[in-house]
């Protein structure tokens, strides 16, 4: 601490006074002292009588502000009135005391001026990491997994070819699919987008093939489908996985001739697009149980990029928590800069099922409720704050609390199973075993879908 007064003995007094609670204090009776000193040594926070002989307490907090806007500045003064305080703040005064004043009442002020120091360091590390992290297009992170999805991506990025992303609900398969969309060599053309799981088969077909004039019923005029309309664009299927059975033949067709008919017509109609679908899915299972074509898995996965979880991502949690505050900053009246410890540790700690959507959506929600400049724990949901990691085994030496071998693969299964969100061929490659092995043994312990509380599939 850096305690600045032209009255020696309150500066004495107020060093042995500090000294009680481990403070470091240097004073001195100079305010242009002080500055000087200030250049040369580093101090967590400066205290300052606001009238002394010479330059003056509201000065050097202007002084300081310009040129080490990183310190806070405590004003202290004898003259106390709201005028006063009004004048301190302006100058850039972090807070404000009037003598006399309790010696725990400073101690309290220059403990939160230290953690507002702190905070702010800790908010510009943070800017720096996202400044400097790696990005592909939008695509933010360091992380070895996302180092991996960027490589692919540089290198298929103008490779007119069919791309088939897949990963969880909310890792941004969409996202990726605009990305590479912007950086390959159809970016001029448009970027049509199709959630298979949003419509029925009859109406889906009709959106991507087109329709005749009285088709159907209501069809009134001739539609273009989307396939068409992305014509020297990027057509994107999400959701693939959820395409009805009976159109995927009529998929595969278009996609190998590259020639669509419309629904009531005799005529086909020429498309040249990029395919690029995306899936939540285990396609591998869903071919090998006969819900989805062999044929038209293999066509429309050329090129295979799966996106980690965010909770395989750990690094890269808090930088994008840090992007996502600053992204919502630019458009909200509050001026929220930071995230406390304890909520830095929470966020790195829950395992986000909703992946980086739910992580966007957390702190736009804290922003919402937080009443300071730093988010707290009681701005983040329940599930959050609550969080705690479940052990897979029993830690104990008590021979009664053991449990057999079978029960310990049969929790280690099920925990896989919950970290791949039910994909079971990624399972079992973790597992370091065959689907077919995987199966038998989820036949043997029951409806695990039951369990893990997972759509089969």
């Amino acid at each position: 601490m850096l305690v600045v007064d032209d009255d020696q003995a309150m500066c004495s007094l107020v060093e042995a006074g500090l000294a009680r609670y481990q403070f470091q204090v240097t004073w001195k009776t100079r305010a242009d002292e002080a500055f000087e000193i200030l250049n040369a040594s580093d101090f967590d926070v400066v205290v300052t009588d606001l009238n002394m002989r010479g330059m003056s307490g509201l000065e050097l907090c202007e002084r300081i502000v310009a040129n080490r806007p990183d310190i806070p500045v405590i004003v202290i003064t004898a003259f106390g009135s709201l005028d006063t305080a009004v004048a301190a703040i302006r100058a850039g005064a972090y807070d404000f005391l009037t003598k006399p004043f309790e010696m725990q009442a400073l101690r309290i002020a220059l403990e939160r001026g230290v953690q507002h120091r702190t905070l702010r360091d800790e908010v510009r590390r943070l800017q720096r990491v996202v400044t400097d992290s790696r990005r592909f297009g939008e695509l933010l992170g360091n992380s070895l997994a996302m180092r991996q999805v960027f490589d692919l991506l540089e290198r298929i990025s103008d490779q007119d070819v069919s791309v088939l992303i897949t990963g969880e609900t909310g890792t941004g398969k969409e996202r990726v699919a605009k990305t590479l969309h912007r950086r390959g060599g159809r970016r001029g053309g448009p970027f049509v987008a199709i959630d298979c799981a949003a419509l029925p088969e009859a109406l889906l077909e009709s959106e991507l093939f087109g329709h005749a004039s009285g088709a159907f019923t209501d069809a009134r005029a001739a539609r273009t489908g989307l396939f068409v309309q992305a014509n020297d664009g990027t057509l994107f299927l999400d959701e693939i996985g959820e395409l009805p059975l009976g159109l995927q033949p009529k998929l595969l067709r278009a996609l190998q001739e590259r020639r669509v008919r419309p629904v009531g017509s005799n005529t086909e109609v020429p498309f040249d697009v990029r395919i690029i679908a995306a899936t939540n899915r285990d396609l591998e299972t869903a071919v090998e149980e006969g819900r989805f074509r062999r044929d038209l898995y293999y066509r429309i996965n050329v090129v295979h990029l799966n996106l980690p979880p965010l909770r395989a991502r750990g690094s890269d949690i808090l930088p994008l928590a840090q992007y996502f505050l600053e992204r919502i900053m630019e458009s909200s009246p509050k001026r929220v800069t930071s995230f406390s410890p304890a909520v830095a540790e929470r966020l790195v700690s829950y395992s986000w099922p909703g992946n980086v959507r739910e992580l966007q959506n957390c702190v736009a929600r804290a922003v919402a409720l937080t009443s300071f400049s730093e988010i707290s724990v009681e701005d983040l949901p329940s599930r959050i704050r609550n969080y705690a990691r479940a052990p897979i085994l029993v830690d104990s030496d008590n021979p009664m609390e053991l449990i057999t071998m079978e029960e310990v693969e049969r929790c280690y299964i099920l925990r896989v199973l919950q970290a791949t969100a039910g994909n079971k061929t990624l399972a079992a490659q973790i597992l370091g075993m065959d689907r077919k092995t995987l199966y038998r043994k989820l036949e043997r312990f029951g409806n695990m879908e039951e369990l893990l509380g997972l759509e089969s599939g």
